[in-house]
């Protein structure tokens, strides 16, 4: 009995009660806690306003600086833009050069007829005549995000209402498969070689990329071809893509259409082996 009363008059540890004496005594000589708390934040908060003051003053300080090495850089890219499209220039005027000299030469050997034929199925050589006028645009109020479950959703093209390569690819396979004797697409001259992909938000032909609106232009029977292509189930893919998501287009035909040639596309005339082609007969 003696230990209970002893544990329930002294509950608390005598080395705790003397801990506790001494905070409350050092406490009072101190500054009151909500004082101390006050004068925290009080300095937390002219700290603050300082770092933002030398920020902004590096800033202000700095602007100048960054405005001109902005404007530099945007000089620059000008500069390499104007020089790109000289040097374009001076390929096609190059190339058109080539051509010619190359029609020439076959001229004097014979051969003119068969080597502008292989050139135009080929695209190595600029082709006009009837065909018709295709246009192709996003639609006007294109909006991003859309429904996951759209089956528009899967490529790259977060926007349904927006041309995908595969829409593109669908519509000149339908042109081709219409009667068309060549195609391009703003300017690119499509070839058997030529590839219609995506690099993010942009439709590339032969890793250029196009900006919309896309004008396809295709060589053949005008009216025939514009008529075949709108019954085909390219065209019927391409209407709904004007009636389910706004995707605007246009076709007329054309008097003379003119497409110019492929890039990077050189017709090269191959003759049989003489000695292979005795085995064969032997």
């Amino acid at each position: 009995m003696s230990l209970i009363t002893n544990v329930m008059d002294h509950s608390l540890d005598d080395g705790y009660a003397e801990a506790a004496a001494r905070k409350k005594s050092q406490g009072e000589g101190g500054l009151p806690k909500t004082l101390r708390a006050k004068l925290g934040l009080a300095a937390g908060l002219v700290l603050a306003a300082l770092v933002v003051t030398v920020g902004a003053a590096q800033a202000r300080v700095a602007a100048p600086v960054v405005a001109k090495e902005r404007q530099e850089l945007i000089d620059r890219i000008d500069r390499e833009t104007a020089d790109a499209d000289r040097l374009e220039s001076d390929v096609d005027t190059l190339r058109d050069d080539v051509d010619a000299r190359r029609r020439a030469a076959l001229k004097q050997s014979g051969g003119s007829t068969e080597a502008d034929l292989v050139g135009v199925l080929s695209g190595a050589s600029a082709v006009h005549g009837r065909g018709v006028k295709l246009v192709v645009n996003d639609a006007k109020e294109a909006s991003s995000g859309g429904d996951a479950t759209d089956p528009r959703e899967t490529s790259d093209f977060s926007d349904t209402g927006r041309l995908r390569d595969r829409d593109m690819q669908r519509v000149v396979n339908g042109l081709w498969a219409s009667g068309a004797e060549a195609v391009s697409i703003n300017g690119q001259r499509l070839t058997a070689l030529s590839a219609i992909r995506a690099a993010g938000d942009a439709i590339l032909v032969d890793n250029k990329p196009l900006v919309p609106p896309y004008t396809v232009l295709a060589v053949g029977d005008g009216e025939r071809l514009s008529t075949r292509f709108q019954n085909s189930a390219d065209g019927l893919y391409l209407h709904a893509l004007e009636e389910n998501f706004g995707i605007r287009a246009t076709i007329s035909t054309e008097g003379d259409v003119r497409l110019p040639a492929a890039p990077s596309v050189i017709v090269r005339t191959a003759q049989p082996d003489a000695e292979q082609t005795e085995k064969g007969t032997s």
